[in-house]
């Protein structure tokens, strides 16, 4: 059964795309993700959803562009978009990797100069001597002459 003249698959890909796109629209309003990335991502699933709803057009415009066939424009289209999508990603790993690193600086200066106590949950961390049950068990292996 065809709709639209559609086969099964183009239909079940584009309502799969048309999900995507909501969903990327909902996150945007929710905040969850960024208005310009949210928009590039909603133009490659509209790309890619003309592109399975006239798969005639990607040849057309394959042969404008002086590229053989349709699939591979599409090909050559994929490769592009994942390598500015793994780009975007890498950009951002190394931000949060920066972020990570002034926050533990931060801190580190803040433990050193007192005012973060038991930092790291480590109870001989502001009491030293203190008698802890590994400090116990040491003592009992080792005791002292």
């Amino acid at each position: 059964m065809t709709l639209f003249g559609l086969s099964g698959f183009q239909q079940i890909t584009l309502l799969a795309i048309a999900l995507a796109l909501c969903a990327t629209f909902i996150a945007v309003i929710r905040g969850r993700a960024r208005p310009g990335e949210a928009l590039l991502l909603a133009l490659v699933l509209a790309s890619a959803g003309a592109a399975i709803a006239w798969p005639e057009a990607t040849s057309r415009i394959a042969h404008a562009l002086g590229v053989g066939r349709g699939a591979d424009l599409v090909l050559y289209s994929t490769v592009v978009v994942m390598g500015v999508g793994f780009w975007m990603v890498y950009i951002r790993l190394r931000q949060l990797r920066r972020e990570i690193t002034l926050l533990v600086r931060h801190l580190a200066l803040l433990v050193a100069q007192g005012q973060m106590p038991n930092a790291g949950g480590n109870p001989e961390h502001d009491n030293p001597g203190a008698d802890t049950p590994a400090t116990k068990e040491a003592d009992d292996e080792h005791p002292s002459p």
